[in-house]
């Protein structure tokens, strides 16, 4: 089956395989999506032209911080094996949608869009916020905190 194609200013179709845009480094088929400029909450993710592939090499140059605090990672949503899934959707995805502002009001430059679980669930109000999503954040406001637990309901 063919992935399908999005229309990346409303709505996106369905994909057979998605990509969770906040995942871990050590996820099977982890790539780096953007390296992170800033600090605290004016951090931003800068996105790659393209993705790269991780490589034990890349995650050394992080240290001596995690690599998670300097590069923000894609990898295949690990759907049922995740505590932010559901059974149907990202539910990460969802409290970000409904407690973050936007930070953007253009669609980031994001090369995985087409294969974004985010994307393909919560549309453009998820790339609004995702520039600002930062995996291990040092001193998170208390919004982000909140959109980051499981168990937050917006």
């Amino acid at each position: 089956m063919k992935p399908q194609t999005i229309n990346q200013e409303n709505k996106a179709a369905p994909c057979r395989s998605l990509l969770c845009p906040s995942a871990q480094p050590e996820m099977a088929g982890s790539m780096v999506l953007g390296v992170i400029a800033g600090k605290d909450s004016n951090a931003r993710l800068s996105y790659l032209e393209q993705p790269i592939p991780v490589t034990d090499a890349l995650l050394k140059l992080a240290h001596p911080v995690e690599p998670t605090q300097l590069l923000r990672f894609a990898a295949h949503c690990e759907e049922n094996h995740c505590i932010h899934y559901n059974g149907k959707d990202c539910t990460l995805a969802t409290r970000l949608v409904q407690i973050l502002p936007a930070v953007t009001e253009a669609l980031p430059p994001c090369k995985i869009r087409s294969e974004c679980r985010w994307f393909q669930q919560e549309h453009k109000a998820a790339c609004m916020r995702c520039p600002q999503v930062i995996t291990s954040l040092e001193n998170p406001t208390a919004e982000m905190a909140r959109a980051a637990l499981p168990s937050a309901v917006g």
